[in-house]
């Protein structure tokens, strides 16, 4: 069965520091139990200086949230829903559990 929440789908935050936030997956992390959203919990991060970074540095960083804090968009009224599967053909379509309407995949890696 696919993932419930993949790269690319909006979500907004339901728990936490970020609660109530929205943004975008980033990726979800190795084992599918985080994921990290553009601009939301942010952190600092110290750097070492590198080739890619001579002078190092104090630099922003999206840090990881854990994947039942968050909760898709539904495409339909912009709110957040839970996420349900249903056997269409031969392939899983992800539903939206508010409106039961289906909700595409966003950039499907693997």
């Amino acid at each position: 069965m696919p993932k419930r929440i993949v790269k690319g789908d909006q979500v907004a935050v339901t728990a936490g520091a970020e609660k109530g936030k929205r943004g975008v997956v980033a990726r979800v992390e190795k084992g599918g139990e985080r994921v990290v959203i553009h601009d939301v919990n942010t952190v600092k991060k110290h750097v070492r200086p590198s080739q890619n970074q001579p002078a190092g540095g104090i630099v922003d960083r999206d840090a990881s949230i854990h994947i039942s804090n968050v909760m898709l968009i539904d495409p339909t009224d912009e709110r957040p829903t839970r996420v349900g599967f249903e056997r269409h053909k031969e392939d899983w379509v992800r539903v939206s559990r508010r409106s039961g309407a289906k909700i595409p995949f966003g950039e499907r890696s693997g």
